[in-house]
């Protein structure tokens, strides 16, 4: 699998878990479990990125603008 396309998955994972609020107010403690996990998964894979990735991207990526990193991943995979 690409890199590209694992950091769309985890972009996608981070924003769906940031919006779960059932999840959330059902157990807070575990939502900030999954929140870090994926926030972790998210930073080693940003970290992995070849130094000739698009600006935009990293930029999005680096200024935590997922929604706009996921549309820029969304943008280039079509």
């Amino acid at each position: 699998m690409s890199l590209l396309k694992n950091l769309k998955e985890a972009v996608q994972a981070r924003l769906d878990i940031v919006a779960d609020h059932a999840f959330r107010d059902r157990d807070s403690a575990a939502h900030l479990e999954a929140l870090k996990s994926a926030a972790s998964h998210l930073d080693a894979l940003v970290a992995e990125l070849p130094s000739n990735t698009d600006p935009t991207l990293r930029h999005y990526l680096e200024r935590q603008s997922y929604t706009k990193a996921l549309a820029w991943l969304q943008d280039s995979a079509a």
